[in-house]
Formats: C-alpha cells, structure tokens, sequence
C-alpha cells in the first residue's frame, strides 16, 4: 500500500493539475491505487475452498491462514481510511479549489474537464460523483452493521429498528458488495484524468479475485444444492443445544477439526451458518452441535423442537426424534468442508485442546478420530500377535507377510490432553457418550480428559468441601462422575493455565505441542501469552491455534 501511494503521489506531484489541486489530488489519487488493490484482496480471505486447499501446501508454513477473517477485517479497516482520504479530499478541497482557480490556471486543464468549468455539483452528479457517493453510502451501512456492536445485538433499538442488529442484519448487509463491485468498476471507467481504457487500472486489480470469488460462490452454490442430507436423529439438551445426526454425502470428505456450512431452508432460504463437525471421519454418519446464540440458532431449535417427541420410558429427559418420527423432519442442505486451524492436529507430538461450553465441538471429532486410530492400532498389533503359534507350532508364512506387508499407519501424537470449561453442569449430557467411549477403551491412557464447572468453588474451598467428598467417595465406588454423569472426574472452578502447560511440558520435554483453543478471546490472548513465554525458557515448542469463525 505504502508502495503504491508513494507511485500515484509522485505521478499526480508531476502533473500539471497539481498546480490546480495541490496536495489534495495527489493524496486523493494515492489513496485510490490503495483503494484497488484492497478492494482486490478483501475478497482472498474468504474464498474458502482456496484457503481450505492451501492450507494442505507448503504456503501454509509461510502463511497464516488461520487468520484469514482477523486478514479480512484489517483490509476493510485499510478501505475505510483509504475512501475517507480519497472522497474526503476530492469532495471539501481538490473540487472547490479547481471551481477557485482563474481561467488562465484552468486553461491547460480543459482537455480533461471540458470547454466550459465545470462546477461543484456537475462534478458530483457525473457518473464519477455518483457512482463514488453510491459506494461510500453501501459501504456505510454494510461497515456499520458488521461491527460488533451490531453483529452481536450488543446496540438495543426499540421494535422494528431491532432487525438493524444481529447476523441477520449483518449478512444481508454484506452483500451490498455485489453493487459495490459493480459501482467501482462503472467508476473505474469514467476518470477525469486518464483517457486511455489500457491506463485505466481498476478492473485490472480486480479481475482474479472477483472471478475467483464468484467461482467459488458457484461451486458452493451447485454443491450445497446436491448436498441434501437426511436427517437420522435429533435431540435437544440442556443449556439449548441442538444436536443433529445426518447422512454422509458419499463425496463429502473431511478432517476431524473441520466445519461446514448448514441452511435450513425453513427459517431462512439464504442464510448459511458454520459449525464444527463433531463426529470422526470413520463415523457412517455426520453430526454437529448447535447452541442458541441468536436469531437464526433460536429459530433452527425451535423447528425441530416441534417435530421432537416428549421422551419416553427408560430414555433420558430430552426431547428427540430420529427415523421412526412420526412427524416430518425439516429439511436440511450443507457445504464443505472447510479448514480451519484444529485439522492440523497430527502435525504434533502431543495436543493440548481447550474448548469453552460450546467450543469443545471441534475437539470432539479429534477425540474420537484419536480413538479409531487408537483403536486400529491394538487390533493390528493383536492380528501379528496371533499369527505367531506357540513353541513348536506351524507358522503359515504366506499369511505372515501379507499382513506384516501392509503400511501400518503410525499415529505421531502419543498424547492428548483435553480440557472443558463450562459453567452449566448439563452441558457434559452434550459429549457424555463419547467421553466414556474414550475413558472405556483408551487403555493405554494417549487421551486425558479434564472437566471444569467453573460454577462451583475450586476443591480446598471449605464452601464446596462437601460436595467434593461425596464426588470422590462416588467415583472411588461406582467409577462415575455424580457431576458429570461420566468417568471422567470432574474439577471446580478455573483451571490454572500456567501449572497446566508447566505440568505439560515436564512430561514431555523437546515434544512440539499443539494448543489448540475455542472460545472466548480473554482465555485465548492468555494461552497465547503463556505459550509464547514457555517457548522462551526450554526445549519444549507450544504451537497456538484459536478458531475463528
């Protein structure tokens, strides 16, 4: 950007109508060619199926991927300082001053604006000044609106200007691009200054990223349309979370980690929302978790809450449906998948996941793929162990080598270590299955599993020295969890993030440990903060990934 300011600056400071213009023009013009090139890039970050497919090259340990939205959001923060210099300085100081100047300055200028001086509104009503106000009017309203303020309803507005706030708001708003792109190019076209179209650069910078964004907007369009799934089961926990288990797409191939897009075409036929994918890639079927968070979740909850059945004898107290549902299921449409940060899981040593209430979901695929391979492993080594015969027996060699000739897939990591804070207690009813698949069979303890209820006092507080006791006394006894309703132990209050890593990294001296978190921000500048200052002291490397969504 630097760059090509200082280029236009020194061009237009070279001209003639800088004489006219002054410094006003050539900052004008600087901040334009910047204007190009970040109205080009803006549309990079969120080309998805690119950045999932880079991710798997080696630009991908050159490049942060991970942060593609945090990219994205400061190319838009660059284009609001660039349109506030490029339209300010146009609009209050280079257009009055050419209505200023003598006719003997204007003379020479006459072969770019006319015979006859233009004035002050003829040069905001041509197709230069419309098109630019245009711009700058969309840009105000989808700017407002993706702001956090309004994103996440933290602005109240009385009934009906309420429907200004929220992820309604902000994605409908979004696509004010589509005129935005339109306008830019139109306004490209008609330039004062420049007369010749190969000199007119706008649709150059623009070029591959629109036609690579809206060729992705196709695929995603054509896929999602093919990618109608059934839905097998629906149940609804406590703390409002939806789970639904669906069909697999025969071509739909993923990463434990990953996420994908869902509509529901009956609450909003253009809407499509992300979630993490919590079933493993060996799973038959496909799964996620949705938590009420706002309009659109609220909605997707309670349309399926109405085809869910009251609960029966011998089942738990949660609303369900599955196949035999006498009520008709809403239907369903998905995209993806997607990279994101957590699917590069196999690249450590060692993992250190920690998910926040709803942010355990992209770890519970990872759980689950760590115990298939697990899993996989044992029955391999028990399928070699049984072809060796007892002393003196017959070997049959032929059958040896054809399994001892097959690749053996060997997991790198040899440990994870999954921590999950809540503060409801129902939330471990989301994950309860698959945290005692883990601790059932996971016999050579790779996974350890670590709950938090951070609404009880930490253990030593004599305020929940009682409730301690009954836990352990429990789960000495029975193996469960009274807290939980699991085997894995449940701790009070806030887990202590620096004993964690210090502890982490004395068990796993010169590992590369992948710290994998979703969540709020807070925890993950602190984690972020925590690994960068243990990277500095020993031989152990923590390595940290937030999802961003």
């Amino acid at each position: 950007m630097a760059g090509l300011f200082t280029w236009k600056f020194i061009q237009y400071r070279n001209r003639y109508a800088f004489h006219v213009m002054g410094y006003c023009l050539t900052t004008a013009k600087g901040a334009a060619e910047t204007l190009k090139l970040n109205m080009a890039l803006i549309l990079l970050p969120v080309c998805r199926n690119t950045i999932t497919w880079l991710r798997s090259t080696r630009a991908a340990r050159a490049l942060p991927f991970d942060d593609n939205i945090n990219f994205h959001k400061t190319i838009a923060a660059a284009i609001v300082v660039g349109v506030i210099l490029h339209v300010g300085n146009h609009l209050t100081c280079d257009f009055p001053r050419l209505m200023a100047s003598s006719p003997e300055m204007y003379a020479p200028m006459k072969h770019d604006f006319g015979d006859v001086k233009p004035s002050y509104m003829k040069l905001v009503r041509g197709p230069e000044g419309v098109t630019g106000v245009l711009m700058v009017l969309c840009m105000l309203v989808a700017f407002t609106l993706a702001t956090s303020w309004f994103r996440r309803s933290l602005v109240k507005f009385p009934k009906p200007f309420d429907r200004l706030t929220g992820f309604n708001a902000f994605w409908y708003s979004h696509h004010l691009f589509v005129i935005v792109y339109i306008l830019l190019i139109v306004h490209g076209q008609f330039l004062y200054f420049i007369h010749h179209w190969y000199k007119k650069t706008t649709w150059m910078y623009l070029a591959v990223p629109v036609c690579l964004y809206a060729g992705e907007r196709i695929l995603r369009a054509l896929r999602s349309g093919y990618s109608s799934v059934k839905i097998l089961k629906v149940a609804i926990y406590p703390g409002n979370v939806l789970t639904l288990q669906m069909s697999k797409p025969p071509a739909f191939r993923y990463k434990s980690g990953q996420y994908m897009f869902v509509q529901c075409p009956a609450v909003s036929p253009f809407e499509w929302h992300p979630f993490s994918i919590t079933s493993a890639p060996g799973d038959d079927s496909l799964s996620i978790h949705i938590r009420q968070l706002g309009d659109w979740t609220r909605e997707l909850k309670r349309v399926f809450a109405e085809a869910c059945e009251p609960p029966v004898g011998g089942k738990s107290g949660l609303l369900r449906a599955d196949e035999t549902t006498k009520k008709s299921l809403p239907k369903l449409l998905i995209d993806g998948p997607y990279g994101a940060p957590a699917q590069d899981y196999k690249n450590y040593d060692v993992l250190l996941l920690v998910g926040l209430g709803i942010g355990a979901t992209p770890f519970i695929s990872i759980l689950k793929d760590l115990l298939n391979s697990i899993i996989k492993a044992e029955e391999q080594d028990d399928a070699i162990a049984d072809l060796y015969p007892p002393r003196g027996g017959h070997v049959d060699l032929a059958t040896l080598m054809s399994i001892t000739s097959r690749p053996r897939k060997i997991l790198k990591t040899t440990n994870a270590y999954f921590y999950w804070v809540t503060r409801e207690q129902g939330s471990f009813d989301w994950f309860k299955g698959v945290m005692n698949e883990v601790a059932e069979l996971d016999q050579r303890g790779i996974i350890e599993m670590h709950n938090y209820l951070t609404s009880v006092y930490e253990e030593g507080d004599a305020r929940s020295a009682l409730i301690t006791m009954v836990q352990a006394l429990n789960h000495a006894k029975n193996g469960v969890d009274i807290v939980s309703g699991t085997r894995v132990r449940t701790h009070f209050a806030r887990p202590n993030w620096k004993k964690v890593l210090s502890k982490t990294c004395s068990k796993h001296p010169n590992a590369k440990i992948g710290v994998f978190y979703c969540g709020a921000p807070v925890l993950g500048q602190e984690l972020s903060k925590l690994c960068y200052e243990f990277n500095q002291r020993g031989t152990t490397k923590f390595e940290f990934h937030k999802e961003n969504f």
